[in-house]
This record gives C-alpha cells, sequence and structure tokens, in this order.
C-alpha cells in the first residue's frame, strides 16, 4: 500500500469521524433549545451559505448545474430525483430529535443498520442508476447482523427509563432515508459530473423543505421559533461540517473506490461516536460493554455487506 493510499484511508476515517460529530453538535442545539426541526435548518441553512458563496466563485459548478438542466430536458432524469436533499433535510431533522435521547453511539449503530438494510432494497431495484443488482445471501445476512447489532447495543438499557425504543427505531429509520438519498444522489451525479453541484443541489433543495416544515408545525401546533442560545460555539458547527465532509468525500472517493472510502468512513464513524460518547456523553447515556459489543458487530456486518457488493457487480436482465 503506497503512503498516499495510506493518507487518503486515514482521511476517509476522519470523514467518518465529522459525521459522529455533526450529529453530536445538531443534536446539543435540538437539545437547548427544545426544537429539532428548527435545528436542522441552522444546520442545513448556514450548510448552504457557505456552499452558494463557493459556488459564485467555482465555475465547475455552475457547468454541473447546466449539464443537469441538459439531462432533464432530454428526459434522461427524471425531475423528482431532484428533491433528493428534502431526504437529507429530513435525515437531519430526526437526527436533532432523537441524538439527545440515545447519544451518538448507540444512535451511530441504528444509523448504519438503516443503511445497510435499505441497500439491499435500493440495490434490487436499480435506483442508483447503475442497474439492477443481486440480493445474495451474504448481503442479506450482512444486513440482518447489522440489524441485530442494534439490539445488542441496547440489551443492558432495555429496561432502563431513560432509553426510547421508538427513538433507536427512528435512528433505524433514519439510516435508511439517507440510504436512499445516496442513491438519487447517484443518479444525480451521474448526470452532472460534478459532485459539488449535486451537493448545492441537496443544500437548496433539504434547507426548503425544513423551512417548509418548520412554518407548517408553526401554523398547526404549539410549535414556535426560538432564539438561538449564545453557545457554546460548537453546536453551531454542523453545516461547517457537513460542507466539509462533501469537500472529502468529493475527493477521496475517485481514488479510493466507493467501497473501500465507505468502510474506512463507517470505522471512523463508529470509532468516533464512541470516544464522544465517552468523554462528551449526552445526558443518561453511558459506554457499556454491549454498546462496544454492538460496534464491533455493525462494523463486521458492513465489512462483510460490502465486500460482498464488491465481488458482485452483476447486474439483473430488466
Amino acid at each position: 500500500m503506497s503512503k498516499k493510499t495510506q493518507r487518503l484511508d486515514v482521511l476517509a476515517a476522519i470523514s467518518g469521524v465529522m459525521i459522529a460529530l455533526q450529529a453530536r453538535a445538531n443534536g446539543e442545539l435540538s437539545h437547548l433549545i427544545g426544537n429539532g426541526v428548527q435545528a436542522a435548518l441552522v444546520s442545513f441553512g448556514s450548510g448552504l451559505a457557505i456552499i452558494a458563496v463557493i459556488a459564485l466563485f467555482n465555475p465547475a459548478i455552475k457547468a454541473g448545474a447546466a449539464n443537469l438542466r441538459g439531462a432533464i430536458t432530454r428526459k434522461e432524469l427524471p425531475k423528482w430525483t431532484l428533491f433528493a436533499g428534502a431526504l437529507g433535510g429530513s435525515f437531519v431533522a430526526v437526527q436533532t430529535h432523537i441524538v439527545p435521547l440515545i447519544g451518538v453511539a448507540i444512535y451511530s449503530v441504528a444509523s448504519i443498520a438503516g443503511q445497510t438494510a435499505a441497500s439491499l432494497v435500493v440495490d434490487r431495484i436499480g435506483l442508483t442508476g447503475g442497474g439492477k443488482k443481486h440480493i445474495t445471501p451474504r448481503r442479506i445476512g450482512a444486513a440482518l447482523f447489522t440489524v441485530f447489532a442494534v439490539f445488542i447495543s441496547v440489551f443492558d438499557r432495555l429496561d432502563a427509563q431513560n432509553l426510547s425504543i421508538f427513538a433507536v427505531i427512528l435512528g433505524c429509520i433514519a439510516g435508511a432515508i439517507v440510504g436512499v438519498q445516496r442513491a438519487l444522489n447517484g443518479q444525480i451525479n451521474e448526470h452532472s459530473h460534478q459532485s459539488f453541484t449535486t451537493s448545492l443541489l441537496n443544500f437548496i433543495m433539504g434547507t426548503a423543505f425544513l423551512v417548509i416544515f418548520l412554518f407548517m408545525l408553526i401554523a398547526l401546533g404549539p410549535t414556535e421559533l426560538v432564539p438561538l442560545p449564545a453557545g457554546p460555539w460548537w453546536i453551531y458547527t454542523g453545516g461547517v461540517i457537513g460542507v466539509i465532509y462533501i469537500a472529502f468525500t468529493s475527493t477521496i472517493v475517485q481514488h479510493l473506490g466507493v467501497l473501500t472510502f465507505t468502510l474506512f468512513s463507517v470505522g471512523g464513524q463508529l470509532v468516533g461516536s464512541l470516544i464522544i460518547d465517552f468523554y462528551s456523553p449526552t445526558e443518561g447515556v453511558q459506554v457499556s460493554a454491549y454498546l462496544v459489543t454492538g460496534i464491533v458487530m455493525t462494523y463486521c456486518g458492513v465489512l462483510v455487506g460490502g465486500v460482498n457488493n464488491s465481488q458482485s457487480r452483476k447486474r439483473l436482465n430488466q
């Protein structure tokens, strides 16, 4: 393995840690203001502001947008796929709600389990745009294994009053949502030929969705806008982390490939989430042997399913 590849492996793992840090920042902001949707909007909106400024000085992003318009005009890309960012907005909204309840580590395990399970359906129907793929017994086993890892992670807290099983289930659903979003982004990126254009579109759609959703909640219920807290400063880093993560992935994936990047990224996310819950836990969250075991099982499940996926790229006949 070359030194360059080793450095990229480390950067891929760091990008996974960023996901855990973003979850902690967004979760704390949601806890302080008591409004998960508003917290998600702050995160998405700040990210949109940053990437919009970048787009002003980056001709490649504008070229990517022109490519997308051409693909839509030629009906090569369905218009509804452009709303993939709304899934990202709903994912962050769910994330901000449940991290304060179950902690970053359990959330990460549940989210990855949901992504793994959703990948079976996504690959089977060919939602990524790369054709349908076989669902092998090995991949099914890996998905079931990661779902079982969620149960192991929370086993010692099943009868605890401070554990919300509903929040754990929502974590799985959030993972499934982001799995579908990535598949749709695959289609968009195939036509834009510019990952930052795809990201800009996601931030626009995600922010628009959260604005509409928040004002619907205000109009229909007791929800109201809350003044943002003065600090700590790191609770406002969710959007910045999201943009940096995009910059990492758009560069590293081209050299490492999707499989290698995913494995190192998941490893970084799980280890990072464990460290965060150990040194800066949310209230009522503790690191146990069951949680550590569940994290190890989750990574093993992703590893087995990922390796198998790289060896089975055959397309099914339409």
